[in-house]
């Protein structure tokens, strides 16, 4: 039987890591916890349950999870974040293929746990990810913070495994709305470094076609009032995304022209400053 190597990126997370953790106890061989030195009892939940926890600064979502995936010894990866744990249906999947690892990698859809409301519909389901894989062909790739298996080698076979990833990402509104933010400046910052334009016919349109695609092309109106809830968020985190962008290339036009540009009572500068602050970890 095949050994497999279970790795997941932790800050702060005493509130998931130890049910993350319990998930995978039945298929892990190994269990490989990089913190980013966290405040809270992430650790020590993490090493009462046997995991080896190693600690580093913060690199980037991406860079953070290649890390991770860098001080495991078994060939086969199974990445989690935190707030995710397998479901009993993917569990026994994984269990039935790991006696014949034959697959570059193999996929797995994901449910979000919204508010105690798990979500079927709209953008959120199957949102299919690739999370067991191996890891001499394979690495984190993407735009941070939207994090994707990419393979590097010939062999490009992807296996789908019934069953799912369960996602507690968002206990509360408020927590959807902090994330939101943070992760609309980290998505930014990453774009305005790959020489990606914001404008005005993006900033209005985009949201807008996030919420019809979100709400009504996917279905999202069959999840109820929380459905409605995350399409308006998905439409204000899309915002979010290219004003902060668009901030960005203004204040870079400030370098160069040596005139402050202002945005309502808040300069450019001021507004640049507070997305780097979201950005840091």
């Amino acid at each position: 039987m095949n050994a497999i190597s279970v790795v997941i990126i932790t800050y702060n997370e005493e509130a998931n890591i130890g049910r993350c953790l319990d998930s995978v106890m039945l298929l892990a061989d190994e269990i490989i916890v990089l913190d980013a030195y966290s405040t809270d009892k992430t650790v020590e939940i993490a090493k009462g349950r046997g995991a080896l926890v190693k600690q580093g600064y913060f690199l980037g979502h991406i860079q953070q999870k290649n890390a991770a995936v860098s001080l495991a010894s078994h060939d086969y990866i199974l990445s989690l974040d935190a707030d995710e744990a397998p479901d009993k249906t993917l569990v026994e999947s994984i269990l039935q293929v790991k006696s014949n690892l034959t697959a570059a990698a193999y996929s797995m859809n994901r449910c979000t746990n919204y508010c105690g409301k798990y979500i079927r519909n709209g953008t959120w389901y199957p949102d299919k990810k690739v999370r067991l894989f191996n890891k001499h062909i394979a690495r984190w790739g993407g735009i941070n913070p939207h994090d994707r298996i990419e393979l590097t080698g010939t062999d490009r076979r992807i296996q789908h495994l019934k069953g799912d990833i369960l996602h507690y990402s968002f206990p509360s509104i408020d927590k959807h709305l902090e994330k939101n933010n943070k992760y609309s400046s980290i998505a930014a910052q990453a774009l305005y470094a790959r020489g990606k334009k914001s404008s005005w016919f993006k900033i209005i349109l985009n949201p807008f076609w996030a919420f019809v695609h979100c709400y009504f092309v996917r279905l999202g109106f069959l999840d109820g009032f929380y459905g409605f809830v995350i399409a308006i968020n998905t439409a204000h985190g899309t915002f979010l995304k290219y004003i902060k962008l668009y901030y960005l290339q203004r204040a870079k036009n400030i370098k160069t022209t040596g005139q402050p540009v202002r945005a309502g009572t808040i300069t450019v500068a001021e507004q640049v400053n507070t997305v780097a602050n979201d950005i840091a970890p």
